[in-house]
C-alpha cells in the first residue's frame, strides 16, 4: 500500500502550481498529497516500455527522463526530456489504456511525483482546478508538439541545433551529443560537424 506523502514531499508540485497561478485551498493540497506518490527511477530504468499500458502521469521532482521510440533498424528517436518541473508520460496510451508505441526511461537518477488515471479523474470530480490545470498542460503539450513537427519539415539542421541550443541550455551539459542527435534527427557524426563548425565561427566573431 502506498503511503500517503507529506506536504513538504508535494511542495515542489505545489511550488510549479503555485507560479503558473494556481493557488490551492487547504483541501486542494491535501488532495495533492493523497492522490500523488513519490517514486525514484535510477538511471536506465524504464519507467515505461513499449507494449505496456502507460498508467501514471509523470511530474518530474529532481533528474531527466527520456520519451523515445526504436525503429525497425535499431535507431532510436527521441521525442522529449524531461528535466525537473516538467511533466511526461504517453498520453495516448494514458487515456486510451492501449499499449504504447514509446519508452520513458532515466537518463539520471530521477524523482517524480506519479497519479494515476483513476486519480486524475477523482481529482477532476472533486475540484475544478485541476480539470483546468490539466487542460492548460495538454494544451501547451500539443502546442509545442505542433511547433516541433513543423520545425522538423521545415527548417535545416543547423537551424533544429541552434533551436535546441537555445530553448534547452540547461540540458547540454546533462545529456550526451548522441542523446541531443537523436532528438534532432541527425546522426552524431553530423551533429560533430555542425558543433565544431559553431565553434570556428565564434572564434572568429
Amino acid at each position: 500500500m502506498e503511503k500517503k506523502l507529506t506536504i513538504s514531499a508535494v511542495e515542489p508540485l505545489l511550488d510549479y502550481f503555485k507560479k503558473r497561478g494556481y493557488i490551492l485551498n487547504a483541501l486542494e493540497n491535501a488532495l495533492v498529497q493523497e492522490k500523488f506518490h513519490s517514486r525514484l527511477y535510477r538511471k536506465k530504468q524504464y519507467v515505461l516500455q513499449e507494449g505496456d499500458v502507460c498508467t501514471k502521469f509523470n511530474f518530474v521532482v529532481r533528474g531527466c527522463l527520456r520519451t523515445y521510440n526504436v525503429d525497425k533498424k535499431g535507431s532510436i528517436h527521441i521525442l522529449q526530456f524531461a528535466v525537473e518541473n516538467n511533466w511526461i508520460n504517453d498520453l495516448g496510451s494514458f487515456h486510451g489504456m492501449k499499449p504504447s508505441k514509446m519508452n520513458i526511461d532515466a537518463i539520471e537518477d530521477t524523482v517524480v511525483l506519479q497519479i494515476n488515471y483513476e486519480d486524475l479523474i477523482s481529482l477532476y470530480k472533486q475540484s475544478p482546478i485541476f480539470d483546468r490545470i490539466f487542460r492548460v498542460l495538454i494544451e501547451n503539450g500539443y502546442i509545442h508538439l505542433q511547433e516541433r513537427l513543423l520545425q522538423n519539415i521545415s527548417s535545416t539542421a543547423e537551424e533544429r541545433y541552434e533551436s535546441f541550443l537555445s530553448r534547452f541550455p540547461h540540458l547540454i551539459n546533462r545529456i550526451s551529443q548522441v542523446q541531443i542527435a537523436a532528438y534532432l534527427g541527425v546522426t552524431p557524426e553530423f551533429l560533430s560537424r555542425l558543433r565544431n563548425q559553431r565553434t570556428k565561427v565564434s572564434q572568429k566573431t
